[in-house]
């Protein structure tokens, strides 16, 4: 089972939201209406939505073609984050905000642990996948940089300060907020989108998921390897791990080495297109689909595809950093997690309580290093998203 390539375009017409890049015109088509004043689709239409939902369903993945996501604006993105990521470590430290739980500013290299690297469970699970398939177990922190810098509009109110705290700009670059601000906004826009077809091929309305992530704590989190240094066959710059936020999105990295397990377990190598986009489950999606949808395990590991793409960049002079350009889309912290529509009927509803989603994130956090580990429980009765203490 390959990951589908999904064009977005038919969709985006029907919306009066179709063009290329952010000073493109608008297509005002005018889409037909019930009675009740809900968007008429046409088959064609229905069809795309549930092979978006269905996507999701059975490998956790989809790819998808944005005609407002131009690439040469992500190639504007990762020339700006290579510069970064050569700098020395001294002066990226200088954006480090540990006590932001690394929500915003950099992550060094040996901070963040991929989930298998604590998870017992997870372990074992992967000793009983065929060697085909199976994972690198971590055995540590991975060695790889991140940046955080926050996409869209916070809340005047929230009880998450920590998730929705200001950017931080590193000095020197005078483009940074400029191109920051607009490939991460490029890439919600496409999430939203996806968000919006995913709901309709569920059965639920366009605007189930994308109400809840108004607001949400959405980030571009682009990861920056040194292969100079790990560029050896088998190195792992992130280790086994699904994504803790609602879905997550990708734009083409200049290096290869991105791999992801379908829901059927098959371990498949990832290329995306260019002009292309990746979308990934995560854990907020399987929670508000009561476990229809997994979130999607992935990790990015040194190949033989990587180290020819390497030795093409030495010999042209370019950049021996990988950057990946990631973006987390959340649902809003003081939203509630739990099963939505129908889904709240599944057998496996009950495996998913409600649970404010600032909550959720923060314990997520503390398992892989970036918060302090708290002694505590979370009360999910009736939603309740206040913090007990044990005794």
């Amino acid at each position: 089972m390959e990951v589908p390539v999904i064009d977005l375009e038919p969709y985006l017409k029907f919306t009066g939201r179709s063009g290329c890049g952010s000073d493109s015109k608008r297509d005002p088509i005018e889409p037909a209406c019930k009675p009740n004043g809900e968007l008429e689709y046409s088959p064609d239409l229905k069809s795309l939505c549930e092979e978006v939902a269905q996507s999701l369903k059975q490998t956790g993945a989809l790819v998808v073609r944005d005609p407002r996501c131009p690439a040469e604006v992500n190639d504007r993105f990762l020339d700006m984050m290579e510069t970064y990521f050569e700098k020395p470590n001294d002066f990226k430290r200088q954006q480090e905000r540990p006590h932001l739980h690394y929500q915003v500013g950099v992550t060094p290299e040996g901070v963040e642990l991929p989930r298998a690297a604590v998870d017992q469970d997870m372990q074992m699970k992967i000793q009983d996948v065929p060697e085909e398939y199976r994972p690198h177990i971590p055995v540590g922190a991975d060695p790889k940089w991140r940046y955080m810098w926050r996409v869209g509009p916070r809340p005047l109110e929230t009880r998450f300060k920590e998730l929705n705290s200001d950017p931080v700009v590193p000095e020197g670059f005078p483009e940074w907020a400029d191109t920051m601000d607009g490939w991460g906004s490029m890439m919600i826009s496409t999430v939203e989108v996806v968000a919006e077809m995913a709901g309709i091929g569920f059965g639920l309305s366009k605007d189930s998921f994308t109400s809840l992530m108004q607001q949400g704590p959405h980030v571009l989190a682009p990861t920056g390897s040194d292969l100079s240094r790990h560029g050896k066959e088998g190195i792992v710059f992130a280790g086994y791990h699904y994504d803790l936020n609602f879905l997550t999105i990708h734009g083409r990295s200049r290096f290869p080495g991105l791999y992801i397990w379908l829901r059927n377990g098959q371990k498949v190598e990832v290329r995306v297109p260019i002009g292309c986009l990746l979308i990934q489950a995560g854990k907020q999606l399987e929670w508000l689909t009561g476990g229809d949808c997994r979130s999607g395990m992935h990790e990015v590991v040194v190949t033989t595809r990587t180290l020819a793409a390497i030795e093409a960049a030495r010999q042209a002079g370019k950049s021996l950093w990988r950057v990946s350009s990631t973006v987390f889309g959340h649902i809003a912290s003081d939203a509630i997690l739990q099963p939505l529509g129908h889904f709240a009927k599944s057998p496996l509803a009950q495996n998913y309580p409600p649970i404010c989603a600032g909550d959720f994130v923060e314990l997520e956090l503390a398992a892989i290093n970036l918060k302090g580990k708290q002694d505590g429980v979370l009360n999910l009765e009736n939603g309740n998203c206040e913090q007990q203490t044990v005794g």
